[in-house]
């Protein structure tokens, strides 16, 4: 309904009496593919995202980023607001893992590098923790195909009547009341978590109008069972977390794709955030609203992607 909603506006405005007549000589789906075809172009999204700032990733239902530089034993806070991010909190006196780099097994003392959701708040814990902690997503789908491991890493406080040890066991840590204020001030059902080994790179505008214009092109090129259009948006490394490899999903891809079924698929509260690696690869990971239906099978829910951009390409390196 919203859809329509959208092409009527777009109808109603004299600029686009193009569409209008496309509409009056072949109908209300012609200017819908019309308009799906516009997402795909880069040049669309340049257009979109001008006034918007996109340095920390590209959010529609995020409100919150928090931003761990580990170098600099500093964790920030955003608000995004109004298309802009609002810092609402600094602290340069954080405690992290003993150890340094991306975290890769239970107990390596390391604090884990990445992106990772906060999913829950723990109270009445153990002093050792502080007042609360603020659970994340690692390991995330991502850290699991690449065969990483642990648990337990949280943004938590320290005790209040001990001294607190100079590092961590791989969790960040600060003072109670920053924790407090850093809990009275977002929701961390909207909120998300960029921990970088270095400074976190700023990302570009170019990169997030290129992912966008990707992931449109891909959704079309699945909704019409272009199967060798579809396999050239993933990487030869893909892999999913039960092992399938590319060979296997593109056996799996060509018998689902040979059904040529109409789709039905709208990605909506989209989110594009950098993703930190000390593989020097330009990461992103996407996270969405899939509502996918056919005459067979329908998926209404989360849709998470890891990317990787080469050469101006979006490139899937594991999917939920």
């Amino acid at each position: 309904m919203r859809y329509y909603f959208f092409i009527l506006l777009l109808l109603s405005n004299v600029a686009n009496a193009n569409l209008v007549e496309l509409y009056r000589t072949q109908g209300i789906d012609s200017v819908q593919e019309y308009l799906e075809k516009q997402l795909t172009k880069k040049d669309y999204w340049n257009d979109y995202l001008k006034d918007k700032d996109v340095s920390k990733g590209y959010y529609e239902s995020i409100k919150y980023v928090l931003v761990c530089e580990k170098n600099l034993n500093n964790l920030k806070v955003y608000h995004k607001e109004y298309d802009q991010f609002k810092k609402l909190f600094e602290n340069n006196e954080i405690l992290l893992g003993k150890n340094g780099g991306d975290k890769q097994v239970e107990g390596d003392h390391k604090t884990p590098v990445g992106t990772y959701d906060l999913t829950q708040k723990l109270e009445q814990l153990d002093p050792y923790y502080g007042p609360l902690a603020m659970v994340t997503s690692y390991p995330n789908l991502y850290d699991r195909v690449q065969k990483k491991n642990g648990s337990g890493i949280w943004i938590h406080g320290v005790p209040e009547n001990e001294q607190r040890e100079e590092f961590t066991r791989g969790c960040i840590a600060l003072d109670n009341q920053e924790i407090k204020k850093i809990d009275s001030q977002i929701k961390l059902d909207e909120s998300v978590l960029l921990i970088s080994e270095e400074n976190l790179k700023s990302v570009s505008r170019e990169e997030i109008s290129t992912i966008l214009g990707e992931l449109f092109k891909w959704k079309e090129s699945w909704k019409q069972s272009d199967l060798p259009t579809y396999l050239d948006f993933y990487a030869p490394e893909f892999q999913k977390t039960n092992g399938m490899d590319m060979d296997e999903f593109k056996r799996y891809k060509k018998i689902i794709f040979e059904r040529n079924e109409e789709k039905k698929i709208i990605f909506s509260d989209i989110n594009i955030m950098p993703y930190p690696n000390e593989k020097n690869k330009n990461m992103f990971r996407i996270l969405m609203h899939e509502d996918y239906k056919t005459k067979n099978y329908q998926f209404n829910g989360k849709k998470e992607l890891f990317i990787e951009l080469v050469d101006n390409k979006m490139k899937i390196l594991t999917e939920s």
